[in-house]
């Protein structure tokens, strides 16, 4: 009776050794492609963070570019108006002449 039972406590740990194992190497080689796949996602992750970086330089750059364009816009425009009063200021001065001008 001894015996009998210290082969089946025997048999059970024979039984939940190979069972433990057989759970272990499953979860070896999960961890094994996991591993990868992760490293696959950060690798596409970092990809995906250079191009951000980089179309972030270029609207930086094309937001300067069109702050420059502003800049010589006001310039431009505060021209046409210092020109635009001027000719109304000539064509004041000069209005009586249109009265000797013969008109076609």
């Amino acid at each position: 009776m001894v015996l009998a039972s210290f082969l089946v406590g025997l048999l059970a740990v024979l039984a939940g050794t190979g069972y433990a194992g057989v759970r272990g190497f499953a979860l070896w080689r999960r961890a094994k492609g996991t591993g990868g796949a992760i490293t696959a996602e950060l690798a596409l992750f970092e990809e995906r963070a250079v191009r951000t970086e980089r179309l972030l330089a270029e609207a930086e750059r094309s937001s300067k570019a069109l702050l420059e364009a502003q800049e010589r816009l006001r310039v431009s425009l505060a021209r046409l108006q210092v020109l635009t009063a001027s000719l109304e200021s000539a064509q004041r001065k000069t209005a009586w002449l249109r009265a000797f001008v013969p008109s076609r």
